[in-house]
């Protein structure tokens, strides 16, 4: 027993050290330990009814702007802003983010037309919201937009190539 040797030389008791005499402990890394079984979910069966479609249909991204825009418009700052909304409602600053997306949620609800994500940073005031929502939008490719126009003689856009 070497190791009781070398543990009496540097003067170090038996007792506060057992593992010394006895060993490291061999449950940890032995190989005869048990390893657990699996354990096996029951499968339950679901009954499709209707086949799931591959991709949702295109969203129309036609709008017209409303006869009253600007009525609607000022009753939903009133409605975000609170009913104490100043004379100059369309100078109202969009700097809270949480302000403007409820302002802007509503107005997407109401009118069926939301705001891309490229423009939103475009819009600071409640001005540049009313100019926004002013434009109308076609639903047209930009190729079809372009056969449209009247193009240069030398220019001339062909479908069935």
């Amino acid at each position: 027993m070497a190791t009781l040797s070398a543990v009496a030389a540097l003067g170090i008791r038996r007792r506060s050290l057992p593992w010394l005499v006895t060993g490291p402990p061999r449950h940890f890394w032995s190989r005869s330990r048990k390893e657990k079984e699996p354990v096996v979910d029951e499968v339950i069966e679901e009954v499709k009814k209707d086949p799931v479609p591959v991709c949702p249909p295109l969203r129309s991204r036609t709008y017209t702007p409303p006869d009253d825009l600007q009525g609607r418009l000022e009753s939903r700052v009133k409605e975000v802003f609170g009913p104490s909304v100043p004379p100059n409602w369309q100078d109202i600053s969009l700097e809270d983010g949480h302000l403007k997306f409820r302002l802007l949620a509503h107005l997407a609800d109401d009118l069926g037309h939301a705001v891309p994500n490229s423009k939103l940073h475009q819009l600071c005031t409640v001005r540049d919201v009313l100019e926004f929502y002013t434009i109308p939008a076609q639903d047209i490719a930009k190729f079809d937009e372009l056969t449209a126009r009247n193009l240069p003689p030398n220019l001339k856009i062909t479908w069935g190539y």
